[in-house]
């Protein structure tokens, strides 16, 4: 794996730490920026979408915009207010200093609310990457913006709009199994990870130049049979979706430190769906072709579409890495002795250790060594 492919997936891990049930939002936005794609994010308040949102932008680094848009937001709050000193001389500029306009990674809440004349706007941005107004031409910065809402839009004008977003992620209040440890990393939430020493989007511009160079013929006959699939199942999948979903599977091999894709990076078609029972279609007509994906950077978001065993393994390998690491080397806890207990469990609820990786077995002889001192 390359070195930038490392050190994202290190910054996705250090995002994960603190969230619970939303780790494939933070795995998703990597995904996306890589991809040069734009990602929405569907939740009832109180989901923690914006948390997640923030934890990646922190660790990826650059400069970062974030805003919750309502009815009456002006463009101005966005995109900045006209430059004074050149209206004088007769030119309608815009200081976009601080601003959307100038940000590398933005996350726009409740981002259907906007007026016309503030998503009129956005579109030039997530289209073209070029801010438009007045006498103001500015090629923007932006690898990647999170949209996020309540719920989708029903008016097909504002359905368009969200077309734009190609990657969508549906979250749902934390199911009860997870609970406790919600409870936990909620008590605890005032102490917040450090950032990164340095910028990260310098690695994410290389593995997005990687990606763009992706060999994707050996597995391009399968896209298109998944798009067809797609659409016979009721699926709405625009042309542009349809193509652009290639940059999704080019950047899932790069961040798997690929130069060519595989079936293993097919897992990110469910992405594409539009709602969340097209999502739930999607897993289903394409089970047999996303059976085998897998990705050693975005463990969480692989097991999420594919739920396959490998990728459920590779998530089971991770987590129990990251829960060693947290542990240390001194006695446990009650609580602690806990958690690596739930690990080993669904370890062994889901695998014939016969059967299992040699990684899996050899996390799970780690854990066992772990309760047994």
């Amino acid at each position: 794996m390359s070195t930038d492919a490392v050190a994202l997936r290190e910054a996705i891990a250090r995002a994960r730490t603190g969230l619970v049930d939303r780790e494939v939002v933070a795995e998703v936005v990597v995904l996306c920026a890589v991809a040069g794609e734009h990602v929405l994010v569907i939740g009832a308040p109180g989901t923690a979408k914006s948390e997640a949102v923030r934890r990646t932008a922190d660790q990826l680094g650059g400069r970062y915009f974030e805003y919750l848009l309502g009815r009456f937001t002006e463009p101005s709050e966005i995109f900045g207010p006209v430059d004074l000193r050149r209206l004088r001389e007769g030119l309608v500029e815009f200081e976009t200093a601080g601003m959307l306009p100038e940000a590398e990674v933005a996350f726009l809440d409740e981002v259907f609310l906007g007026s016309t004349a503030v998503l009129n706007t956005l579109l030039g941005i997530l289209n073209e990457r070029v801010f438009r107004r007045g006498s103001t031409l500015l090629s923007c910065p932006l690898r990647v913006c999170v949209g996020a809402a309540n719920s989708l839009p029903d008016d097909p004008a504002l359905a368009a709009f969200a077309d734009r977003f190609l990657a969508r992620v549906f979250v749902s209040a934390v199911p009860d199994a997870r609970l406790d440890e919600l409870l936990e990393v909620g008590w605890s939430a005032g102490s917040r990870l450090s950032d990164p020493a340095e910028s990260l989007l310098p690695a994410v511009d290389r593995l997005s130049e990687a990606a763009r160079g992706c060999d994707l013929k050996g597995v391009r006959d399968q896209l298109g049979a998944a798009i067809r699939r797609l659409r016979q199942a009721g699926v709405p999948i625009s042309d542009r979706r349809a193509v652009r979903s290639q940059r999704l599977v080019a950047a899932a091999a790069a961040l798997d430190g690929r130069t060519a894709a595989t079936a293993e990076d097919l897992w990110v078609l469910p992405l594409i769906a539009p709602t969340l029972d097209a999502q739930a279609s999607a897993r289903e007509v394409l089970s047999d072709l996303v059976a085998l994906g897998r990705n050693s950077s975005l463990v969480y978001a692989a097991e999420e579409f594919t739920r396959g065993q490998q990728a459920r393994a590779d998530r089971l390998v991770e987590a129990g890495r990251r829960l060693l690491d947290e542990l240390g080397t001194g006695p446990l806890t009650h609580d602690d002795r806990l958690r690596v207990e739930a690990t080993l469990r669904e370890i062994d609820a889901g695998f014939v250790l016969a059967d299992a990786s040699t990684a899996l077995q050899d996390m799970r002889g780690l854990l066992v060594a772990v309760i047994q001192q």
